[in-house]
C-alpha cells in the first residue's frame, strides 16, 4: 500500500474534489463534524483560504495511485487547546487502507509533535480505527454539534502519545 498512497502539498486544483468530496451526504453523516452547508462553495473556498493561510495549520493531500484521494490536516483546536489531526478521505476510495496509510505517514514525515489528538464521532468506527492502527489511544469521550447530524452526538477522544511515535500500525 505505501508505494500507492502519498502526500503532497495541497494545490489549488485539489479543492474541486476536495469540495465533490465533502459533498457526498453519507461521507458527511458519518465525518458528522462539518460545515453548517456542505453544498456551499463560497464557505467552502473561504475555509480552506483560511487554513492554508494559517501557518498553525499543516494540510497535505492524500495521492492514491496518482488520483487525489483526500486530505489529512493537524491544527490546534480553539476549544480543546490542542493539537489535532483530522482527515477526509473520499467515499470511493473507503475500505482500501488509504486513510491508515496516509495518516501513518503523516504522522512519522510530517508532523512530529506529540502528544497529538484525534476525535471522531463514536459510531464512526472505520475512523476510531483508522487512529487505533496508527497508535492512537481513546482517553475520554465528549458532546458536540454534529452540523451533518442536526444534534448533539458522542464523540471519541483519542491521543499518540510521544512514546509510540515512528511505529508503524502493525508492529
Amino acid at each position: 500500500m505505501t508505494a500507492e498512497v502519498r502526500l503532497r502539498a495541497v494545490e489549488d486544483r485539489d479543492l474541486s474534489v476536495f469540495f465533490e468530496h465533502q459533498r457526498d451526504p453519507s461521507a458527511n453523516y458519518m465525518a458528522a463534524f462539518t460545515g453548517r452547508d456542505p453544498s456551499d462553495r463560497d464557505a467552502f473556498t473561504a475555509h480552506w483560504s483560511k487554513i492554508r493561510g494559517d501557518p498553525r495549520i499543516t494540510i497535505r493531500t492524500v495521492l492514491f495511485e496518482g488520483r487525489v484521494a483526500g486530505s489529512v490536516a493537524s491544527y490546534v483546536d480553539d476549544e480543546f487547546g490542542k493539537l489535532e489531526v483530522t482527515y477526509w478521505i473520499g467515499k470511493e476510495y473507503w475500505g482500501k487502507g488509504i486513510a491508515t496509510e496516509a495518516l501513518s505517514q503523516f504522522l512519522e514525515r510530517v508532523v512530529v509533535t506529540r502528544p497529538i489528538y484525534g476525535r471522531a464521532a463514536k459510531d464512526n468506527l472505520a475512523s476510531v480505527r483508522v487512529m487505533e492502527k496508527c497508535r492512537f489511544t481513546i482517553v475520554g469521550y465528549g458532546k458536540g454539534f454534529a452540523n451533518a447530524r442536526g444534534k448533539e452526538i458522542v464523540e471519541v477522544i483519542l491521543e499518540l502519545r510521544s512514546d509510540d511515535r515512528g511505529k508503524r500500525p502493525g508492529s
